[in-house]
């Protein structure tokens, strides 16, 4: 059960903004998101917590973070690359005594395995700064060895990104992000938050996803770098055939396509993962 936390010994989070300063900065992508009710739910999405260890990333002033604490993660650890909200999540972690750990690091660089325990389920739950969202989820669906060191993660996205991970083959917005995340595992669209609900809003609206990974993918969990390079290729020009655009990769990318049994003229959204995969698996081979 989520611990006691009596609400005034928490206080509201406008006035920690006010205390400390702490403007959204728009060169890193920050929009605070104030909304309790749409925090609890974002920290309910992995489901039950209280025996996990979850990992945030860019908790800004700590508004998911105090509902991930409140709805009983047994410890919760922030990546912050923001000095400015280190005093903000330093008076959090005084209310949450020994459940709360902050790290002032760069989430693209840093070795989470580094920072968590060596045993226990670890979910990853994040409102992810807009500029630095992609890249952070392909850095975790390129993990190896797999299963990865994440039970799960469910994470907030501008929703033309969310989109684009959870589309299927075929449709407009199967691209690069659906393959790598749909290799390794289950995605699922959760719900949206509209704009309103942060400060500054946004100009988007924003989606939460929850990604699952598989125990194990398709064959060869070594063919993660060639699929990316498969898919940037292909879907960076999606618009053109197979056989124009797999030539930024392959001299013979006719020959290429017909060895993996798939029609050189199809485009890029045409296909099907297992198909990315084996030309993954057959370039790596040559």
């Amino acid at each position: 059960m989520a611990p006691n936390v009596p609400s005034q010994s928490l206080p509201p989070l406008r006035e920690v903004i006010a205390k400390y300063g702490l403007g959204a900065s728009k060169a890193l992508g920050q929009h605070f998101l104030l909304d309790r009710n749409i925090t609890d739910k974002i920290a309910r999405a992995p489901g039950q917590i209280s025996k996990s260890i979850v990992l945030e990333i860019g908790p800004g002033p700590g508004g998911l973070t105090r509902s991930l604490l409140t709805l009983g993660a047994k410890h919760v650890i922030t990546i912050e690359r923001d000095a400015r909200f280190l005093p903000a999540l330093e008076d959090l972690s005084h209310v949450f005594p020994d459940r709360l750990t902050v790290v002032h690091a760069n989430a693209l660089k840093v070795d989470e395995q580094k920072l968590l325990p060596k045993e226990g389920i670890v979910h990853v739950v994040a409102n992810l700064p807009y500029n630095a969202a992609s890249p952070i989820l392909v850095k975790w669906l390129r993990v190896n060895p797999w299963p990865p060191w994440y039970h799960s993660l469910t994470l907030m996205f501008q929703k033309e990104v969310a989109d684009r991970i959870v589309a299927p083959p075929g449709t407009r917005t199967f691209g690069r992000l659906s393959v790598l995340a749909q290799w390794r595992c289950q995605v699922k669209l959760l719900f949206d938050v509209p704009a309103r609900a942060f400060t500054p809003p946004p100009k988007v609206v924003s989606s939460v996803v929850r990604i699952t990974p598989q125990k194990q993918p398709f064959p060869g969990t070594e063919i993660g770098p060639a699929l990316e390079q498969i898919t940037r290729a292909a879907f960076g020009q999606r618009r053109k055939m197979l056989r124009t655009s797999l030539r930024q990769v392959v001299n013979d990318a006719e020959t290429f396509l017909k060895e993996a049994e798939i029609d050189p003229t199809k485009r890029a959204e045409q296909l099907s993962i297992p198909q990315f995969v084996r030309l993954a698996e057959i370039f790596l081979a040559r």
